[in-house]
């Protein structure tokens, strides 16, 4: 059952921050019980009931006194035998009550091992165990409520139902297999078509939340890029709300790239100030211009800024041949001088703004929400997702595009393969396909002591 031995009882300071008031020793496993009265020198306290406990060491010398809670298996957070032991805070103290316990018979646990066994004993499946790293990991109450409902299972549960009709599309196509030599177009049937366009805009709406609860996650990466003297820093300082960057009238006064990450609301947002781009003879500064354009390959969006009493740039001139991989925004700034009025206005669309004053900033800040998707955090459910998680949702609709592209036209065995493909796809979502490598791999990002 556990890739690390049944027997092994493991344990770890769950919360132990320096100079934090609190701190818990977890303990889980077959010794966990034998264990905890070893420690405190009394019987174990009734179930999931605190009671005050003085933890001892070997000569019987007081380590602390604190707070025991027990929890008999199955009713605990990774299904074992488990206690905790809460603690004053400091790191001498737990460190002294941690290597009490390991003498007494436990081991260290590894990194995300408890929440790792939560898994394996069927406590949590694979997308709720992710959602326990997510909600410790969120930085907004956007993200933190998108974990929380992946932890809570919603997301698992808005894949049951698609995973459901998936394996019952299979059983018909494969049925049909039986039946091959009959002159019946099985797979021509109007019901089947409709049935597997109908999963496939489920699945959809599915991964559209699953991406905004990663957006929410991850943020964006913005580079401000354009001229010397057109406003860059002066909008990051805008933005950031502090003078996080030096703004000056001589050109050529940033010449590295600053990285500032800022919450635009819900949006997590690392904005990067880069160097005027412009031609030089200073080497120094030219480092600086080819920085600049070495960190729009990372970019997901480009601000490209400007005087608006000045010619508008060519973005491909200025920016180079990475200008058309990425999406890049023009902004006119300096209203206040110009006289424009601010917003956005034109096709393509290029925004009107005072990074000075402020003026239009409001502006770029929705248009950058819309931009992440956060305008539809309110019309789809949203779940924190992983990387593999939207890979494997990704794969799934591949399939599922490729099963309804051969229907009446592929051989009955391809249109099945290609349905059995997108069941384990999503399968890997929630960990009801998966692989000993992939947990090692999910687990060992976790804390120690979860």
């Amino acid at each position: 059952m556990d890739r690390n031995g049944a027997a092994r009882t493991i344990a770890a300071l769950a919360s132990a921050p320096g100079r934090a008031a609190v701190g818990i020793l977890r303990c889980s496993g077959p010794a966990a019980g034998t264990i905890a009265e070893a420690l405190t020198g009394r019987a174990l306290p009734p179930p999931r009931e605190a009671r005050l406990r003085q933890a001892r060491a070997a000569d019987a010398s007081l380590i602390d006194e604190g707070l025991l809670l027990w929890f008999p298996s199955p009713g605990s957070y990774t299904g074992e035998p488990s206690f905790e032991f809460q603690a004053h805070g400091g790191r001498v103290l737990l460190d002294w009550l941690l290597q009490r316990v390991i003498e007494l018979g436990a081991e260290p646990a590894r990194p995300g091992e408890f929440t790792e066994r939560a898994f394996l004993n069927g406590r949590l499946d694979l997308a709720q165990a992710e959602g326990v790293a997510a909600v410790i990991e969120a930085a907004s109450r956007g993200a933190l409520r998108a974990a929380q409902r992946s932890l809570q299972g919603e997301f698992s549960q808005a894949l049951q139902p698609l995973a459901e009709e998936l394996l019952a599309l299979r059983v018909f196509v494969e049925g049909a297999l039986d039946f091959s030599d009959e002159d019946i177009d099985w797979l021509g049937a109007p019901e089947l078509h409709d049935r597997l366009q109908a999963l496939a805009a489920s699945l959809q709406r599915l991964t559209e939340g699953a991406r905004l609860g990663r957006r929410l996650h991850e943020g964006l990466t913005v580079l401000i890029a354009g001229p010397p003297n057109a406003g860059k820093s002066t909008l990051l300082n805008r933005l950031a709300g502090s003078e996080v960057a030096i703004v000056s009238p001589e050109a050529g006064t940033t010449r590295d790239l600053l990285r500032e990450p800022l919450m635009l609301g819900d949006l997590p947002l690392t904005l990067v100030d880069s160097a005027g781009l412009r031609e030089t003879g200073d080497p120094i500064e030219a480092e600086g211009m080819r920085r600049a354009r070495q960190a729009l390959q990372q970019a997901e969006l480009v601000l490209l800024i400007s005087d608006a009493r000045e010619p508008a740039p060519d973005p491909h001139t200025l920016l180079g041949a990475g200008a058309a991989e990425r999406p890049v925004w023009l902004l006119r700034n300096k209203a206040d001088l110009s006289g424009d009025a601010p917003g956005w206005r034109g096709e393509p669309p290029q925004l009107s703004l005072s990074a000075a004053t402020g003026a239009g900033c409001e502006a770029l800040i929705e248009r950058l929400r819309a931009h992440a998707g956060l305008l539809a955090a309110d019309e789809i459910p949203v779940y924190a997702a992983r990387g593999r998680q939207l890979e494997a949702l990704r794969e799934a609709a591949g399939h599922l595009q490729q099963a309804r592209a051969g229907l009446g036209l592929a051989p009955a065995e391809q249109v099945a393969e290609e349905l059995r493909l997108a069941h384990d796809a999503l399968g890997r979502v929630t960990g009801a396909v998966g692989s000993e490598d992939l947990l090692g791999a999910i687990f060992s990002r976790f804390c120690i002591g979860k």
